[in-house]
């Protein structure tokens, strides 16, 4: 059957299965790099930043004092 075939079918057969080969290598090499930077990293513990929510507090402790001011 592949004797049968003219030679720009065997071409482009060659062509596909090899196009396919470098897209399934790619994805799979940039798995494995995701999977390595994922597994190296440290692990890094969010925690809220206290200043944040110390500023806010005091701003809007301001803010209501002074409108409380105002309205006497």
């Amino acid at each position: 059957m592949w004797k049968d075939k003219s030679p720009g079918v065997k071409i482009l057969w060659i062509w596909t299965i090899g196009t396919a080969a470098v897209l399934v290598a790619n994805v799979a090499t940039s798995r494995v790099r995701d999977m390595n930077k994922i597994i190296n990293t440290p692990e890094q513990s969010p925690s809220p930043p206290n200043d944040l929510q110390t500023t806010d507090s005091i701003i809007t402790g301001t803010v209501l004092d002074s409108s409380l001011e105002k309205e006497s």
